[in-house]
């Protein structure tokens, strides 16, 4: 995703980095420098704080192509919606192209094969 980002910031796209968890890995971290990063909504949920991607700020920004991690993601209560993808038909809607992620075991098809492999039956 941060790849095909610089790419098209190389080709003169309007590319933000709308919401992205680097996990702490170096090399997504190095892969970020460059690219325009919209500040996180903070949110309070049972006596701590969260952060979420900022719907608002994104539409007022109105890039040409947002990157939005983890698609699938629930968000914290009292956020905008319930899902990130929700978040993702929003920018849609309102003309700016997102690239996303999936994360293989999110997918319904795949849930079988995923737990079969991990042991793990997927909840979201």
């Amino acid at each position: 995703m941060l790849s095909e980002a610089h790419l098209r910031v190389e080709r003169g796209t309007d590319c933000v980095c709308a919401f992205l968890k680097h996990h702490n890995r170096s090399r997504t971290e190095v892969l970020l420098h460059g690219l325009e990063q919209i500040p996180r909504k903070e949110l309070e949920y049972r006596g701590s704080t969260f952060t979420e991607m900022d719907v608002d700020a994104v539409l007022a920004r109105h890039p040409e192509v947002a990157l939005v991690d983890e698609l699938p993601h629930t968000n914290i209560p009292g956020s905008r919606n319930t899902k990130r993808w929700q978040d993702v038909e929003e920018l849609l809607a309102a003309g700016i192209d997102v690239i996303s992620t999936v994360n293989i075991q999110h997918l319904e098809s795949l849930g079988d094969v995923v737990e079969s492999i991990t042991g793990i039956r997927q909840q979201e």
